[in-house]
């Protein structure tokens, strides 16, 4: 286990997409009246108002805050605001890319549940931790597609 990352980077996406994060705002401050008019004037339930909100800005909480990636040889550390994810390569079977970053895959190909049981590395506003990420999970990982 070596104690030095072999790569490191950082992605705040609601600092990095400007026209986008105020878009998210926009968006989020219309489903909050919404919600509001339907839960808590019209069926008197502000209960379902608070829960509601809650799962909505739970599911976007990671847009908002700044996320630290490094590698290491035998695994990888994501940091949180309050919490740190640590997972081996060896759990993934492979790996996909999009526009915005990385997919792993606790499967051998890709499948639907990545969303919930893989680890997903959003790329920073510059990327230029892409190519070196790619190299880094193609000899960790070894399937890309």
């Amino acid at each position: 286990m070596s104690p030095e990352p072999i790569l490191t980077w950082k992605s705040w996406p609601f600092m990095e997409r400007p026209l986008s994060s105020v878009l998210l705002i926009v968006f989020l401050s219309g489903l909050a009246v919404f919600l509001y008019w339907l839960s808590v004037i019209h069926w008197q339930q502000p209960l379902y108002y608070i829960l509601g909100m809650l799962l909505v800005l739970g599911n976007l909480l990671p847009y908002f805050i700044l996320t630290e990636y490094e590698l290491y040889e035998d695994r990888y550390v994501i940091r949180y605001l309050f919490f740190k994810v640590s997972r081996a390569y060896s759990d993934f079977g492979c790996f996909y890319e999009d526009k915005h970053g990385i997919m792993l895959s606790t499967f051998k190909i890709p499948r639907r549940l990545d969303a919930f049981r893989g680890q997903s590395f959003r790329f920073s506003a510059k990327g230029n931790e892409r190519d070196e990420l790619n190299r880094i999970l193609s000899e960790k990982i070894g399937k890309k597609y």
